[in-house]
């Protein structure tokens, strides 16, 4: 990146919009689960009148975060933006707010990278990088590119591979 005051230029997976809902829609499913079984146990048990409201409530807010879980991932994605030279990790980021952040080569203490089940299913991985105050991160990179950025970080921040 020449300028600093350049938006940065590279983008996310397109897999992480998948990776996303499967994530929200695991978890939606569970939620729902208990909501399930709540529903049955009030009607099972006859729990106070009180308690059914708030169940229906909890379903008002279970339906709000589904319907958000599908319009949310293509958003993020949009939004995720990050760039590297010698000097800055340069990320932007937010779907409301948008978040701008420079990360300088000389703060970063530690860089690595986090793949869990469902991101080895889409063969993406997390970046993240560590600072004396602060941990930052770049969601659902292309595992090949995330390796690679990473040893690009630890290149210009000069971190060294400990040996055990």
């Amino acid at each position: 990146m020449n300028n600093q005051y350049d938006a940065p230029r590279h983008s996310l997976s397109p897999n992480a919009v998948s990776y996303w809902r499967l994530e929200e829609l695991i978890s939606n499913l569970i939620a729902f689960i208990v909501l399930a079984v709540l529903f049955y146990l009030d009607w099972r048990f006859n729990w106070y009148n009180w308690i059914f409201w708030v169940l229906i409530a909890l379903a008002i807010f279970w339906v709000i975060g589904f319907v958000w879980s599908i319009i949310s991932p293509p958003l993020t994605f949009k939004s995720w933006r990050y760039d590297l030279d010698a000097e800055f990790l340069y990320l932007q980021f937010g779907i409301w707010n948008q978040t701008q952040q420079l990360v300088p080569m000389t703060k970063i203490q530690a860089v690595s990278l986090t793949q869990g089940p469902l991101m080895r299913k889409f063969k993406l991985a997390s970046l993240s990088v560590e600072t004396m105050g602060s941990s930052h991160a770049i969601p659902a990179l292309p595992k090949a590119v995330a390796t690679e950025l990473r040893e690009r970080v630890a290149h210009f921040a000069k971190i060294k591979e400990v040996e055990q």
